[in-house]
């Protein structure tokens, strides 16, 4: 949380402003995220094929993340923003046209990987200016609350989405999420230059050499690690969750809906309890990532839809709080004049591994069940438990 006497972030016009923004980018992509799914889905009735819009979405975050970062800490990340959202509405507008009864499967992913390719700078952009917007004293607290924009937004998303879906076709949910590109465009250009907080140039260390080298620590390698390992295996929910509901319980799209939905609630309160630290550390992974891994466990073992559904909010509970904490943990472990160079390094891990996890867990979902993705997926958070209480220290006390 913010420091005495420090406005919190929402007392922030910019901050606020921000994460309107990202609420309704985010609730506009789960238009366009479901309305793709179940198009390839009731095309093809394969995960596999289903896993070619998550790797043609992601591929290029893992191609482009590094070059986003250094990118972003030159170029002031409201400029990025500005670009990236006008982009992302022309593609997207483009994707709605090409969306039929009997698709092209490969163009879909063609226009999938050019959008993906904007969003490479988009998302680095989104997490760097953060520090910008609320300075270091509140930096914890709205990097943790940065997430409950994404959650909040699949609290609502999900279930708009199914039932647009069923009302008004695939073509005209994406065409929602281009008009949704287009207000988040309004509100980035409402954000004021002039009261944002600066992080300093990267060039401002050695005059010999015009640069500061950086640096990452045992710690960050650390963090860097857990989030490449949990990316890969425990974060393709809109692939895993919606292949679950479908093909293991045989659920319509509103149960699809619904899952997604009742998941991101609990998600908005993980995020809430996340953002109530104060300083986050590496080392307060360790509880972050064991329960996750446990209600993963307890969603891997519900044996019907209903159990399911009931054992979702606590899935989104430890998604929520995990991603809460890493996402403060990246931000403070760094120099602000390298937050960029950071959050790419998080955003190769988080979204640029996405394209291979997706195609694991979709031969896996295809070879056995969703359920065995989601045991895999609550081992690996396990594991990096024990990690992260190995590799990390205890922090001092005052």
């Amino acid at each position: 949380m913010s420091e005495p006497g420090e406005p919190g972030p929402f007392r922030q016009r910019n901050f606020s402003l921000y994460f309107v923004g990202q609420v309704i980018s985010n609730t506009g992509v789960w238009f366009q995220n479901l309305a793709l799914q179940l198009v390839v889905l009731n095309a093809t009735g394969s995960a596999q094929a289903l896993s070619g819009i998550t790797i043609a979405q992601f591929l290029p975050i893992f191609v482009l993340g590094l070059a986003a970062g250094r990118l972003v800490d030159r170029v002031a990340p409201r400029t990025v923003l500005l670009v990236t959202s006008l982009l992302s509405a022309v593609v997207t507008a483009a994707l709605a046209l090409v969306v039929t009864e009997d698709p092209n499967l490969w163009l879909i992913y063609g226009l999938v990987g050019v959008l993906g390719s904007v969003q490479a700078f988009e998302r680095v952009a989104a997490q760097a200016i953060i520090f910008e917007l609320v300075g270091p004293g509140g930096l914890s607290s709205a990097a943790s609350i940065s997430t409950i924009a994404l959650a909040a937004a699949r609290s609502v998303g999900p279930a708009l989405a199914g039932l647009a879906f069923q009302g008004l076709g695939a073509a005209l949910c994406i065409l929602i999420n281009a008009g949704a590109y287009l207000v988040v465009f309004g509100s980035r250009w409402m954000i004021r230059p002039a009261e944002l907080h600066q992080r300093g140039r990267h060039d401002d260390g050695d005059p010999q050499r015009g640069r500061v080298p950086f640096q990452r620590g045992r710690d960050v390698n650390t963090l860097l690690v857990v989030n490449v390992v949990v990316s890969l295996l425990a974060m393709n929910f809109g692939l895993v969750l919606t292949s679950t509901v479908d093909l293991s319980y045989g659920g319509d799209a509103s149960a699809v809906g619904a899952v997604h939905t009742l998941n991101a609630v609990g998600a908005v309160l993980g995020g809430i309890l996340a953002a109530r630290q104060r300083a986050v550390s590496v080392r307060a992974m360790v509880p972050a990532t064991a329960v996750f891994g446990v209600v993963l466990a307890l969603n891997a073992a519900a044996p019907t839809l209903v159990l399911f559904l009931w054992a979702a909010p606590l899935l989104g509970l430890g998604i929520g709080y995990y991603q809460g904490i890493v996402n403060a943990a990246a931000q403070e472990s760094v120099d602000p004049r390298f937050i960029g160079r950071m959050m790419s390094w998080m955003t190769l891990g988080s979204y640029g591994m996405v394209p291979f996890g997706a195609l694991l867990m979709g031969w896996l979902i295809d070879a056995s069940s969703g359920r065995v993705s989601l045991a895999v997926a609550a081992a690996s958070a396990l594991a990096c438990t024990v990690l992260v209480l190995v590799r990390t220290a205890p922090a001092e006390r005052d």
